[in-house]
């Protein structure tokens, strides 16, 4: 059997996929930047096959695509402030089209593109799927607005007979979220003790397990050319806060911030970034994602691929008890009570 190419294999989403594979004893070859950097993540990979490639170097893609049969492109610039936001389009939209090429010219038999709920439409304070409009000019910030373009090249290889196969991750979250990501750093300030106050705002909290399961059911089940919402349980910020006090023992914040007193806030944050060079605090894209509630519906997931996902109190508890263990936060094992 070939081997599959996942992209992003040191990541967070692409971690688990590659595990998934392994596990049912597939070959995977994983692509990164840096095999020195991605060292600790891949440990745990027991048998992958580490190849050394860039998404901006098209020819780096060529070697490590040679041979495969399927692609899990899974790696994106995933940031929401960034000093030099063209770095972002030049990962994933340059990148995607540059990886697609490559795997067009090997040969490639199947592909399942990672593609980001940010990039469906959200009515207010109602759930979105696949069918909802939305436009390039609703993107917020420019991991957005580069994932937006990078999803529509995705489905332009479909449309010209690649087979490609796009799913759409709301919020992962769980356990080897290593740098973290922005909602895993929500899960880290918690623990910290760094969330005093929260934003009237809502997420679609999801296993990143079962983000990786319905990688492979896209794979194996999904139509070419479609999207699919993996998706679990829509909550309120303060839901997930109130969740997160659940599992480990400690107060959820019961201040809200009014949402121009955030904007604010962020604006000075933000700015003084621009000059210090250094991540803000408060990004401001972060805080206009928040003006609405990103959540969505994953029926045409569940319909067509089989797809399910775990309550998102599960989700919560995975990354509480992996940053503990691994030194990102104060162990608060000691002062957590029983959940039901």
């Amino acid at each position: 059997m070939k081997p599959a190419l996942v992209t992003g294999a040191a990541g967070f989403v692409g971690w688990h996929v590659a595990r998934r594979l392994l596990e049912l004893g597939r070959k995977v070859r994983a692509l990164v930047r840096d095999p020195a950097g991605a060292a600790g993540a891949l440990r745990e990979l027991d048998g992958v096959e580490v190849v050394t490639g860039d998404l901006r170097d098209p020819a780096s893609l060529d070697r490590a695509v040679e041979g495969c049969g399927t692609l899990f492109h899974i790696a994106a610039d995933y940031r929401l402030w960034a000093a030099r936001p063209e770095e972002m389009y030049r990962s994933n939209v340059d990148g995607t089209r540059n990886m697609l090429e490559a795997a067009r010219r090997a040969g490639v038999e199947r592909c399942v593109y990672t593609s980001t709920v940010g990039c469906i439409g959200f009515p207010d304070d109602t759930p979105g799927d696949e069918t909802t409009p939305v436009s390039l000019e609703e993107m917020t910030g420019p991991y957005k607005r580069s994932k937006f373009m990078a999803e529509q090249i995705a489905l332009r290889f479909a449309a010209d007979g690649f087979p490609v196969v796009i799913v759409n991750p709301t919020a992962p979250i769980g356990d080897h979220d290593f740098k973290p990501t922005p909602t895993g750093k929500m899960v880290v300030d918690f623990l910290k003790g760094a969330m005093p106050a929260f934003l009237d705002t809502g997420l679609n909290v999801v296993h990143v397990g079962d983000v990786a399961a319905g990688h492979l059911a896209a794979f194996e089940r999904g139509r070419p050319g479609e999207r699919y919402i993996l998706g679990g349980e829509n909550m309120t910020l303060q839901q997930i806060l109130q969740t997160l006090a659940e599992v480990t023992g400690r107060n959820a914040p019961t201040m809200r911030i009014p949402y121009a007193v955030a904007y604010a806030a962020a604006m000075v944050s933000t700015g003084l970034a621009r000059i210090t060079g250094k991540e803000p605090l408060a990004p401001l894209d972060g805080v206009r994602m928040a003006r609405k509630k990103m959540w969505a519906r994953h029926d045409k997931a569940a319909r067509e691929l089989g797809y399910s996902a775990r309550p998102a109190m599960d989700a919560l508890r995975s990354a509480v008890e992996w940053f503990q263990a691994n030194g990102y936060c104060e162990d608060v094992a000691a002062g957590r009570r029983r959940t039901a």
